[in-house]
């Protein structure tokens, strides 16, 4: 629209009018930009560039020279589908037209309008179902969508017990309160929204998963099923631009209904995630000219229906019923009868029911507008008189519900340009009350469904770094500004404002946010009595002097510090605390080591196996880096291997290890406390040149080290190339090996170690140009995987007889009739008969 000297746009929601027009006045500039809704009007004597809802825009384009119209599909539905098909039809630009809508319309768009040009965008990311889940188990950044105000209230009070709260829209809240609502949850101060089906259209969110509570509604005239359109505007919330999303339903309470489970069919979740849905054969139409020589003219020409197949006359909307009941009553019908009259009286029957009242009440209320209309306009007094009436910002949800629901139908009112006296202040006045009723509601729902002390705590748990945990000069604890406990010496103590199901969530967080604070009221203490502390040597260290030594206990990852002498003087009590704190310093150290603590506490669970454990053992034993051919997996079940997996346990071709204890971190600390005195790499890089001895985590590659985790990447690629050629000789790319620093010779000696051989292509002869042929992989098994306490076996054929060197009934020398004899051959040493055999050889 900005590429051309003028436009319109209309659009479903005055809250999308809102939002282009704000992004619009930006370029083009205030001067000529409008905004046309129902209850608001901005609009300067030198617009060119109008943003409309779909009512309020001209019905032909207004001579614009760019004409749009947003979600033209809406055509198809029950209340305002007329509306949107008048303008499909009639709406145009002199130079261009667009028509906006979803992939369904298109079929009966090329039979009313042949002329179009279709051109299709595709959505940039995939929508994937992923079945149901429990409200408690529902990801972060999800939206939960209901289609009742008491589901909706229902579920954003479990989230707020369990995950310290949610946004919320519906539609019956302003403009203004939903604006408000979803910045809550963009700016991640709650991860999670409760919506209705308002959530489906006009609202850009940073959703990744919409979860649905309900999919059925009420649609006006029965409870149905939605069809497969209806959701997928709803679970294509989820994703945004190159981001991918999901969708599902609620498990448990929230997610069914008479207590059937709450399930997509197959055929809706193929529709919804390959965006394919049953094309629209018919738009709603109503008569948009009608005469107005009578009401019942009038009523005549609306209920007209329409001559092409693709349209069907629309059901009775609002408007039409209220015209209806007024007309029956002589009262009122009697005094309409002239056309300007009857044009007016309908004019006053289109007022919207913002208050979802139903036509009776609603035309009760169109009745006494009508009685002050029909003589002439309303004084600004009355005006004024009924907008301050409803300028109260207290009450609860539902009281400030019905007063904006109320103050929209005065704005409404007031925008009307032959209704009020003093039109622009009357306007002024009813948007500046909407405004503060809006600020008002926001706060009530943010109350009820926010329990931001909470929220904060629920996204620590989920990544302590984001938080900012503090200690006050009383030592209270807060985190993010609230207070949710105090300090008694290293003891957390609850907020004594907590109630029993906030209190049970505090103590679970203080469980994860309370060792950081912990440690650093530790680390000031021992910095007031010692300093700066290092770990060196099997020992603590202050400087050049020894503080405390460290003694290994049966559990490496968990050693005990014991204070030098030279601190045996001081007084008991101070060498408690200092105790005590050196030990949560200490602790705090350890923590790079939390993998082999968790291979220390699965080495005592009998469940895992006395072969799985005795592994276990030996990967504690020698610090996290075991040989294939020393491991044992022979003696293994297979069962049991996804439980090593889980311990982070990576079962190589080459070595067993564990990739969490290849990180500078713990390799450090592992060899500063005396566990691991092999040569150590601080830096762990992937490649580095080769000694003696490989440094701990490394294998040997030629004249260079590779780290363990990286040659097993190598290996993994050279076999993934392997099966998907399916050749004996094979070729492998050279790219990953010399990105890792790893010279072509070595290359060749660490892949000779794993079963693979190479020929390479003799160089090129002098004078010879152009690239040398690439080279070709073989692969043969190495040695298989031996029992732990198995001497090395018989390279050779098993033997069929006793008889060393012969065949069934042959002579010595391996042929019949041979002369040579056989060789004699080495005993070999029987395997044990069961696992705890092997259990004490390697322990041996």
């Amino acid at each position: 629209m900005c590429a051309h000297s003028s436009g319109a746009i209309g659009f479903p929601l005055r809250l999308l009018a809102r939002e282009v027009y704000d992004r619009v006045r930006a370029i083009k500039g205030d001067a000529v930009t409008a905004l046309i809704t129902g209850e608001e009007r901005i609009e300067p004597p030198g617009a060119r560039y109008m943003l409309c809802t779909a009512e309020a825009m001209p019905r032909n384009g207004g001579g614009h020279a760019f004409v749009a119209l947003d979600e033209a599909q809406i055509g198809a539905d029950r209340e305002r589908g007329h509306i949107f098909t008048d303008r499909l039809l009639h709406a145009r630009g002199r130079e261009e037209t667009m028509i906006l809508g979803s992939a369904p319309l298109e079929p009966v768009l090329r039979k009313l309008v042949p002329e179009a040009v279709v051109e299709e965008r595709p959505r940039f990311s995939t929508l994937t179902h992923a079945g149901a889940a429990k409200l408690s188990r529902l990801p972060r950044r999800s939206a939960i969508v209901a289609f009742s105000v008491e589901q909706v209230y229902a579920l954003a009070e479990m989230l707020r017990r369990f995950r310290g709260g949610a946004a919320v829209v519906m539609g019956a809240l302003s403009p203004e309160t939903r604006n408000r609502q979803v910045e809550l949850f963009q700016s991640g101060e709650v991860d999670y929204i409760v919506a209705t089906d308002a959530i489906g259209m006009g609202l850009n969110l940073d959703v990744r998963h919409v979860a649905f509570a309900a999919l059925s509604k009420f649609d006006g005239v029965r409870q149905r099923r939605l069809h497969p359109a209806e959701m997928a505007q709803i679970a294509g919330r989820a994703g945004r631009h190159q981001t991918d999303g999901s969708f599902g339903t609620l498990s448990g309470g929230g997610g069914r209904r008479g207590g059937t489970p709450l399930e997509f069919t197959d055929e809706e979740v193929f529709a919804i995630e390959e965006h394919r849905f049953a094309p629209l054969t018919q738009l709603y139409w109503r008569n948009a000219e009608p005469r107005f020589s009578s009401l019942a003219v009038l009523i005549g020409d609306l209920e007209q229906r329409p001559s092409q197949p693709e349209l069907t006359a629309a059901p009775q909307s609002i408007d039409l019923a209220v015209l209806k009941r007024l007309s029956d009553n002589p009262d009122i019908a009697n005094g309409v009868t002239t056309p300007a009259r009857v044009r007016r009286f309908w004019e006053a029957c289109q007022l919207p029911d913002f208050r979802q009242l139903g036509a009776d009440a609603h035309a009760r209320f169109v009745a006494r507008l009508w009685q002050d209309l029909k003589h002439d306009y309303l004084g600004a007094d009355y005006v004024a008189a009924r907008i301050a009436d409803l300028d109260k910002p207290d009450g609860d949800i539902d009281t400030l519900q019905g007063r904006i629901a109320a103050i929209r139908s005065w704005a409404y009112i007031c925008q009307r340009p032959d209704w009020v006296l003093a039109r622009d202040e009357m306007a002024g006045r009813a948007r500046a009350v909407e405004a503060r009723l809006s600020d008002a509601l926001h706060q009530r729902l943010t109350e009820r469904f926010v329990n931001r002390r909470t929220a904060v705590l629920m996204r620590g748990m989920k990544d302590t770094n984001l938080l900012r945990v503090t200690l006050d000069e009383t030592d209270r604890v807060m985190v993010e500004d609230h207070v949710i406990g105090r300090l008694d010496g290293f003891r957390f103590i609850v907020d004594d404002s907590a109630d029993s199901e906030e209190r049970r969530l505090m103590l679970a967080a203080a469980e994860k946010h309370m060792p950081a604070l912990l440690a650093d009221r530790a680390k000031r203490l021992v910095a007031d009595e010692l300093g700066e502390l290092t770990i060196a040597k099997g020992r603590v260290w202050r400087g050049e002097q020894a503080v405390a030594s460290i003694e290994r206990t049966r559990q490496p990852s968990s050693p005990r510090l014991v204070l030098e002498k030279d601190l045996s003087a001081l007084n008991p009590a101070d060498r408690t605390a200092l105790e005590r704190a050196l030990e949560i310093w200490f602790e705090n150290r350890l923590a790079p080591l939390a993998p082999l603590r968790a291979l220390e506490e699965a080495a005592q669970d009998e469940a895992l196996g006395s072969e799985a454990r005795a592994l276990v053992l030996t990967l504690i034993e020698r610090a996290g880096v075991v040989h294939r051919e020393a491991a044992g997996l022979a003696v293994i079940p297979k069962e049991k291997r996804p439980a090593l997996r889980r311990l982070g346990v990576i079962i190589g071709s080459l070595d067993v290890y564990l990739p969490a204890l290849l990180k500078p971190a713990p390799r450090a600390l592992l060899r500063e406390l005396g566990v691991d005195r092999r040569p150590l790499n601080p830096e762990m890089q992937a490649v580095i040149e080769g000694g003696k001895q490989p440094p701990a985590g490394y294998r040997r590659a030629g004249k260079q080290a590779i780290r363990v985790d990286m040659a097993e990447k190598l290996f993994r690629a050279a076999h993934e190339a392997r099966v998907k050629q399916d050749k004996k000789f094979f070729r492998l790319e050279d790219a990953l090996p010399v990105s890792m620093g790893l010279l072509m010779e070595n290359y060749d000696r660490l892949m000779r170690d794993a079963g693979f051989a190479v020929r390479r292509a003799k160089p090129l002869e002098e004078g010879v140009h152009g690239a040398p042929a690439p080279a070709s992989w073989s692969w043969r098994p190495p040695r298989k995987d031996r029992h732990p306490s198995a001497a090395p076996a018989h390279r050779g054929k098993p033997r069929a007889s006793g008889k060393p060197g012969g065949k069934p009934g042959g002579k010595p020398g391996g042929k019949a009739g041979g002369k040579r004899p056989a060789k004699p051959q080495k005993p070999v040493e029987p395997r044990p008969e069961n696992a705890f055999a092997a259990l004490k050889g390697l322990v041996r």
